[in-house]
């Protein structure tokens, strides 16, 4: 990849860290990541498309290197400092993909800040993720246990049994993130989920959208993303041999759809 710069920003009294990869006269991709990873899970897509785009990743608040910020927040506060990091760089429209969380966020953009997107991608997402107790019940336990208990079982969740025995040693790397991750910010993430649900808004969503579904995903079914489909006016639906994280599972696969969409 040609002019890799990472950076910090500062957004509501809040330091996040940001990435691009790309020449800044290319049009511009914001990559969004999703519960317990950072910015490097879209390593694979930002090698594929940095020659034909500007793209940008940012860790979202409270996860990687970007801070929690202190205060409660919910998926508008996501989507919020991705307009910010637009406005820092000065990007006045770009096409959007956020995956699982970050597929949330990609919808709150849709519905409320359409005129900044050109097109949008939402992968292994759903309008509403899990139930609102199961999001309460998970904060409270990194905020009393700390990150090993779900870094322990999220291999499975993340990814099919085959690519886990294929690719130990990007599981592992992955894992090891979500083990790293600072317990409040994953919590304050975690409470932000259990309050977000689109269900009765992304109806109006008229940006150019492609859902991205993972044949084997656990999370966010297929199901989940026809139901998206259905409802967003000329969505196109794809889906990938893949679990939940279908851009590291699939990313060849991933990276392909994207081009073609984005073109």
């Amino acid at each position: 990849m040609k002019h890799t710069v990472a950076h910090m920003f500062s957004v509501d009294d809040t330091e996040l860290h940001y990435r691009t990869d790309g020449a800044r006269g290319k049009p511009c991709l914001v990559l969004s990541n999703s519960l317990g990873t950072d910015l490097s899970m879209w390593d694979a897509q930002a090698a594929a498309l940095a020659g034909d785009y500007f793209v940008v990743r940012c860790d979202t608040r409270g996860h990687g290197q970007s801070a929690g910020g202190g205060a409660p927040f919910g998926i508008d506060r996501l989507g919020l400092d991705v307009v910010a990091l637009l406005d820092h760089l000065d990007v006045a429209q770009a096409a959007f993909c956020g995956i699982s969380m970050g597929g949330l966020t990609g919808q709150w953009l849709g519905i409320h800040q359409p005129q900044r997107l050109t097109r949008l991608v939402l992968a292994n997402t759903a309008a509403r993720i899990g139930a609102a107790d199961a999001w309460l019940a998970r904060a409270d336990q990194v905020r009393r246990a700390g990150m090993d208990g779900v870094a322990d079982g999220a291999a499975a969740r993340w990814f099919t049994p085959a690519f886990i025995a294929r690719e130990a040693a990007t599981v592992a790397r992955m894992i090891a993130t979500l083990r790293g991750q600072d317990a409040e910010g994953y919590a304050a993430c975690c409470a932000a989920l259990a309050q977000a649900d689109m269900r009765a808004a992304v109806g109006s969503i008229s940006v150019p959208t492609l859902i991205i579904a993972g044949e084997y995903d656990p999370v966010t079914t297929v199901e989940d993303g026809r139901w998206l489909q259905q409802r967003i006016a000329g969505a196109r639906l794809a889906s990938l041999p893949a679990s939940h994280l279908s851009n590291v599972e699939a990313g060849a696969l991933f990276s392909a759809q994207l081009r073609t969409f984005l073109s």
